[in-house]
């Protein structure tokens, strides 16, 4: 399955970033939505770090890491790349890949909502909300976050391995 993807570009608060940021509709099936499960199948790819929780309800960021967000229960309709981007509708079972630099926020959700995070190589994360003297260095820390050797969901076989390059960001 080829992911849906969206491209936000800088608008002057949030960076965003020239890779695109992955939408997996649906690519857990709904016996294998399971947090547990999508921890270690996310770890097996090497993104590590994980957490259980939500998505914050304010725009953020991180410019030190990609992240992968695994919905595991429930709805949500997230924003992403700030306020000019875009909302998108996401249940159990999907997966969305945010590029370092990419703000996230949740708009709303139902009660059960709920998310795994993870990051490439077990990173550790930074939170970025568009504020006054986060940038130039947000952008420098970016421009330093590599590639991931693997796609969460697919490892070496595809998604983030054929829409993301290293051209796309210099």
């Amino acid at each position: 399955m080829k992911p849906h993807t969206f491209t936000f570009k800088d608008d002057g608060i949030i960076p965003n970033s020239a890779l695109p940021l992955l939408f997996y509709k649906g690519v857990f099936l709904e016996e294998y939505v399971d947090a547990d499960a999508m921890i270690a199948h996310f770890r097996d790819f090497g993104w590590r770090n994980a957490w259980k929780n939500g998505v914050y309800d304010y725009h953020h960021y991180h410019s030190i890491t990609h992240e992968v967000l695994g919905i595991y229960q429930g709805r949500a309709v997230l924003q992403l790349g700030g306020e000019k981007g875009v909302q998108l509708a996401v249940e159990a079972g999907d997966v969305i890949v945010i590029p370092a630099g990419v703000a996230h926020k949740r708009v709303s959700q139902s009660e059960d909502f709920a998310v795994v995070g993870a990051y490439p190589d077990g990173c550790e994360y930074d939170l970025m909300k568009g504020e006054a003297g986060e940038r130039p260095k947000a952008d420098a820390n970016i421009a330093k976050v590599p590639i991931p050797e693997y796609d969460p969901v697919y490892g070496k076989a595809q998604g983030l391995l054929e829409t993301w390059s290293l051209e796309l960001v210099h």
